[in-house]
């Protein structure tokens, strides 16, 4: 941890830039480093970033890792990732909005990126590219078969973390709460729809993330060349037991 730095936790009349919303479902074994890079990104911009743990239907030590970097805390039961970060957004007092995922990690330049980039007025928002813990030839012929069938449902987009205003968010009605699966995607296809009509660009930070593999290590790096179905369950959308299956059970957590 970085000694003498604390997030914003109650309500003040502090100008809070950052609102960084995290959707958690039994994650001691990974928040502890997402909320460090958040920590580290966080140094230029003091008693301006709130970070927002979305406690969904945890037994573990989630909430007590979050609560010890004085996050704030919300509870939540529902199975699905739109409504769960909808919730942490509603909450939300800062500026911007930031998504992230609890097994992932933002470089140390993140948040200084992105206020740069909103602030140049050319950008309505983004989303992120980066890498893998690790790579594999199984990992990489996963994510292809992954993202090409997605990139023709949805186009030229980034995901990974987003970034926009609240306002913007607010505009679109944040995450579609009838998506189970690639609700990712959809939020940035409809970003980048609401920011042309704006004049204004879909911006991808590069590099500027770390993910776990975390998946592929408990299914297997070839799991969607074996399990063609689920990448159809992601084009979907919608399919509950899918859903259930890949984000909202167990998960080897």
């Amino acid at each position: 941890m970085i000694e003498g730095y604390h997030f914003l936790r109650v309500a003040s009349s502090e100008n809070v830039k950052f609102s960084v919303i995290i959707p958690a479902h039994n994650e001691e074994n990974y928040i502890g480093k997402c909320l460090d890079s958040i920590r580290k990104a966080a140094q230029p911009f003091k008693n301006q970033v709130e970070v927002i743990v979305v406690l969904n239907r945890c037994t573990d030590r989630t909430e007590e890792i979050a609560q010890s970097y004085n996050c704030v805390t919300l509870n939540n039961n529902d199975k699905n990732l739109s409504k769960i970060r909808n919730a942490g957004a509603e909450i939300a007092r800062g500026e911007i909005i930031i998504t992230i995922d609890a097994d992932t990690r933002m470089t140390e330049h993140f948040l200084s990126t992105v206020e740069q980039q909103l602030a140049s007025n050319k950008y309505i928002g983004g989303g992120v590219n980066g890498q893998f813990e690790r790579m594999s030839l199984g990992i990489l012929v996963s994510t292809l078969l992954l993202i090409v069938p997605l990139l023709f449902k949805y186009g030229f987009i980034s995901v990974g973390i987003f970034w926009c205003y609240k306002k913007d968010f607010l505009a679109i009605k944040g995450f579609n709460e009838n998506m189970l699966m690639a609700e990712d995607a959809d939020f940035a296809k409809r970003l980048k729809e609401w920011g042309k009509k704006n004049g204004k660009k879909y911006g991808l930070i590069k590099n500027g993330m770390i993910t776990s593999c975390r998946r592929f290590d408990q299914h297997g790096d070839w799991a969607l060349l074996k399990r063609p179905q689920l990448i159809l369950a992601y084009v979907k959308g919608t399919d509950k037991k899918s859903a259930d299956e890949t984000y909202y059970e167990n998960q080897g957590r």
